[in-house]
């Protein structure tokens, strides 16, 4: 009876210090966790100490990792899309300030037939520009934000989506005078043929913008190392000596003068890198030795 109440205390001891032990890696857990909370930069680390608490760390950790990710995401979108209304901005001023100074120009009385035929003309031409801007904003809009769905993806058969492409093509490009080859073969891939459709259509009335009367557009097809590839060729004079990656950003025209008289929005090679992006693809453009602009589009090829 005497050995009972040391025992019993020592026992006590023992269980206060162990309990110590074990509660320090969930009391250490909590600190970091309300830091964390808080706004501050924590680093869920495992310690070995306790099992459930390292397993418990690495939960946390993982989930402040998605967390995080999560943050950038909303402020690369938050920014994209800044930079887009700036963007559309910028662009729909222009024929709307054309539109309107020529309305402006018509108020007059005595201004000549002649005059009058030329100002309205401008304005039905700039009225159209502006059309196709809003439907390629709209467009472009739709392909960066809506990702495609499984049930919108099937096997896609790319030379009869070139062969499509340019029978909807043929009365532009007949009025153009483009002559327009298609050869080779290339393996089917997965996707949507509409947008597929959509992005090889951008490429040929691209290319019809700037080739002289009667120039080629050539739109190969090959499979190369598990890759369906595309290439639109056309024999004009290419897009000069400069980053072949800013002919993919919205708004931008290699030739500014020459693109807003052939009627460009400058966001048709956008769409086009969006649609390829949606596809796991890649898309680039390079200048053909011999002259001329050659845009190569691959895209994972899908078995037999």
């Amino acid at each position: 009876m005497v050995l009972i109440v040391p025992i019993a205390a020592i026992v006590f001891v023992l269980s206060l210090i162990i309990g110590y032990f074990i509660a320090e890696p969930l009391r250490l857990l909590l600190k970091k966790t309300r830091a964390y909370r808080a706004g501050a930069n924590v680093v869920f680390e495992q310690d070995g100490r306790m099992l459930e608490a390292d397993e418990l760390s690495e939960s946390l950790d993982n989930l402040a990792k998605k967390v995080e990710s999560q943050q950038a995401d909303l402020i690369r979108e938050s920014r994209r899309q800044t930079e887009f209304v700036s963007d559309a901005a910028h662009e729909l001023r222009t024929p709307l300030t054309a539109i309107r100074g020529n309305a402006e120009m018509l108020q007059d009385p005595d201004l000549p037939e002649a005059m009058r035929v030329k100002f309205t003309d401008i304005i039905v031409s700039e009225s159209e520009r502006l059309s196709r801007l809003v439907s390629n904003l709209l467009t472009l809009q739709r392909i960066e934000r809506v990702q495609m769905l499984p049930e919108e993806l099937s096997r896609v058969n790319l030379r009869q989506v070139a062969q499509s492409v340019v029978l909807a093509l043929h009365a532009l490009l007949e009025e153009r005078g483009a002559n327009v080859e298609i050869i080779g073969e290339a393996p089917d891939v997965l996707g949507s043929a509409d947008h597929l459709r959509e992005a090889l259509t951008n490429l040929v009335e691209n290319a019809s913008r700037f080739i002289d009367p009667g120039g080629h557009i050539t739109i190969e097809l090959c499979g190369l190392r598990g890759s369906s590839v595309i290439q639109v060729k056309d024999d004009g004079a290419g897009f000069g000596d400069i980053d072949p990656s800013l002919l993919f950003g919205r708004f931008y025209r290699a030739d500014l003068s020459r693109a807003r008289n052939t009627g460009g929005t400058g966001l048709g090679l956008a769409i086009v890198k969006s649609i390829i992006d949606a596809h796991d693809g890649r898309i680039e453009a390079v200048n053909m030795p011999e002259g001329g602009a050659n845009f190569i589009i691959a895209i994972p090829s899908i078995g037999s």
